[in-house]
């Protein structure tokens, strides 16, 4: 059995959640701050719209920022050399981007719960925002955030439409295991398909076992 689409699945999902995390904390951050008002519910609104476009729009808008034959993908084509595009890194932008409302939603909802009197109290001592969000808030809410990027990671490790538009499929090169079931799939090889969906739901499974302690654990330690 060749392990490659496992490997490359693994290895989009992080790097697609390395690019998401910190733009995530930071997005939850500040619109959890934001007053109620029309502009927060828009905030909110773009920032999770990628989770209900249709994955195929979002590996569009990849291939028209990155193809070659447009700004970015034609500037490293010719200054660099490089393909940007039907790469493995493009499949972990595509990916990080379907799964970026995920992250942001998730860490949303831990700062959301982490008790404000605490960073009222740390202004009133003179502390800075910044000191407030990593030496308090981070560390109150840690499991909801690492709930939030586990989330990240299993949605990007199970993506296929938008991954496979940037990407393409390419044994060898950027197979994933969403794609090979699909190619598996249409050459009639059930058998093959099975296993790697069912390797795919262990690993998903897996990563949902995780949110879900993850997520407990902040619950347990919100309670006074």
């Amino acid at each position: 059995m060749d392990w490659f689409p496992l490997l490359n699945s693994l290895r989009v999902a992080l790097l697609s959640t390395a690019i998401v995390f910190f733009p995530g904390l930071f997005a939850a951050y500040r619109v959890m701050r934001m007053p109620p008002s029309p502009a927060k519910t828009a905030w909110d609104a773009a920032l999770t719209l990628p989770l209900v476009l249709p994955p195929p729009v979002v590996g569009w808008l990849v291939l028209r920022l990155l193809g070659p034959q447009h700004m970015l993908g034609y500037w490293a084509r010719q200054i660099f050399g490089v393909r940007l595009v039907m790469t493995w890194p493009a499949a972990s932008l595509a990916a990080g981007i379907v799964s970026f409302p995920l992250m942001y939603r998730a860490a949303r909802a831990a700062f959301e719960n982490f008790d404000h009197n605490l960073t009222d109290t740390a202004r009133t001592l003179g502390r800075s925002e910044a000191w407030i969000f990593w030496n308090a808030q981070i560390p109150a809410c840690k499991e909801g955030v690492i709930a939030a990027a586990v989330l990240a990671f299993a949605r990007a490790f199970g993506e296929h439409g938008a991954s496979v538009m940037a990407a393409g499929y390419t044994p060898g090169r950027t197979a994933a295991v969403g794609a090979t079931v699909y190619q598996l799939w249409s050459q009639g090889d059930d058998a093959g398909a099975g296993a790697w969906a069912a390797l795919s739901a262990v690993l998903s499974g897996v990563c949902l076992l995780a949110v879900s302690a993850a997520e407990q654990r902040q619950r347990g330690g919100a309670k006074p």
